[in-house]
């Protein structure tokens, strides 16, 4: 397997970190989890030029950092293909409603693209499973021999949100989303071979003096409580992702020794388009 870290940064906007996004490759298809702000340039930068090329688009949560540009994927994989090409979306209950109001927000642009392009006959299409508890039920995972299990997380009141674990060819990779530590993710994580975390700095964060601000640490995962989920799971490599407040380049060091005091193996903390290769 291959997992692109394709975007690392968070709601806060940073020149050089786009939207909460990443991208794992297994068994030839092209997994996309999460789709912030810049997520197709991203992409292209990894060399997916468009989103038709997507097998499935996974979302961890409906918060709006990571979907900002949900409408951005579906448009342009709708333009992009030749025939009708349906996206395959996974999400958590409540992805249903979230896609029929972002294809009622595109009603627009849709008619105008039709009414333009003579060959374009068709309005875009969207396939949702809701998932909580359990595998990912999608016969082209099975076709290639890719598990996709999710289990709920904890990022309340933003609820439900789940984690995922893909299985392939005797690897594992876990793709969390924004939680504290909870059961859920405990199961994802055990024995798997990449763990990837959103995280802040709390002790940055409540030094700023603002509530709003000081208000994300009861429902993120710490650096520190990122490295003991990944202790307790017997995870071979950490990766630190949508790391709140980012950190200069010269600073990536302080969070990953951070993270080492709990976690005795590999951490990782990259800049958009870090590759892991599994």
């Amino acid at each position: 397997m291959r997992v692109t870290l394709l975007g690392t940064g968070s709601p806060l906007p940073d020149p050089n970190r786009a939207g909460p996004a990443t991208l794992v490759e297994a068994g030839g298809l092209q997994l996309l989890f999460d789709c912030g702000r810049g997520v197709l340039m991203r992409l292209a930068a990894a060399g997916l030029p468009s989103p038709a090329l997507l097998t499935a688009q996974f979302l961890t949560h409906l918060h709006s950092d990571h979907v900002s540009d949900f409408n951005d994927v579906v448009t342009t994989r709708w333009v992009t293909s030749p025939a009708p090409n349906p996206l395959t979306v996974v999400g958590p209950p409540g992805t249903g409603r979230f896609v029929e109001r972002t294809l009622e927000m595109l009603t627009d642009d849709v008619g105008y693209r039709i009414a333009h392009h003579e060959d374009l006959q068709w309005e875009p299409g969207v396939d949702v499973t809701e998932v909580l508890d359990g595998p990912v039920l999608l016969d082209v995972l099975a076709a290639a021999g890719v598990t996709v299990t999710a289990a709920p997380t904890d990022h309340r009141p933003v609820a439900p949100t789940v984690g995922y674990r893909i299985d392939h060819d005797g690897a594992a990779v876990v793709i969390a989303g924004d939680t504290v530590p909870c059961e859920g993710l405990d199961r994802l994580v055990a024995g798997a071979d990449v763990y990837v975390q959103t995280v802040i700095r709390d002790d940055i964060v409540r030094s700023v003096p603002m509530q709003r601000f000081q208000d994300i640490c009861d429902y993120h995962s710490s650096v520190a409580d990122a490295a003991r989920t990944a202790a307790a799971g017997g995870v071979d490599t950490l990766v630190l992702t949508h790391m709140v407040p980012a950190p200069a380049p010269e600073a990536v060091g302080d969070w990953i020794e951070i993270a080492r005091e709990h976690f005795d193996f590999t951490v990782l903390a990259p800049d958009d388009l870090g590759v892991i290769e599994v």
